[in-house]
């Protein structure tokens, strides 16, 4: 009976692969991929524990929501033509009040587009509106207050008045 077995390193001994196959297979860092964060793909398998564990799963992806940050909100479009034809259930959803021969109207997130006619004079919250829209609104005796479009008419004015001056 065999009481004390042979361990396995020691027949690696005199080996030049050590049974693993080619010789460079093993030699340095040849197998791992490069140095540093090489080889922590999208595809690639070297290091993805590593990468896992380090920044967990948003670390792999080329997709443009990864690398740009925070998105803009994406603004639903209505018409003024959908606006004057839908008024009564536009105040029954309470999104329109009825005051002083005007109607306010709450579009925060819409943009107003200039499709249409109006006929009714309208007080409009909204958060954009095309240039046409604006002038068939103050057309119709009504005003409109819009954050992105007003700031950008300024800096076009401003801009008009430099280039005239120079």
């Amino acid at each position: 009976m065999k009481v004390k077995k042979r361990r396995k390193n020691t027949r690696y001994r005199g080996s030049q692969t050590h049974f693993r196959g080619h010789r460079k297979r093993t030699r340095g860092s040849g197998n791992q991929g490069g140095v540093g964060m090489a080889g922590t793909g999208k595809r690639a398998d070297q290091k993805k524990t590593l990468v896992i564990k380090l920044y967990g799963n948003a670390y792999f992806g080329k997709d443009k929501t990864l690398r740009r940050g925070s998105v803009a909100p994406r603004l639903e479009a209505i018409n003024l033509k959908d606006i004057s034809e839908r008024l009564d259930s536009l105040v029954k959803q309470g999104k329109a009040k009825e005051s002083k021969g005007a109607y306010e109207l709450n579009f925060e997130g819409y943009k107003i587009l200039g499709e249409g006619e109006l006929k009714q004079k309208l007080v409009i919250k909204a958060s954009a509106a095309s240039k046409s829209a604006i002038e068939k609104i103050k057309k119709a005796g009504g005003s409109i207050e819009v954050k992105e479009v007003e700031e950008k008419i300024k800096e076009q004015k401003a801009g008009d008045k430099e280039s005239k001056e120079e």
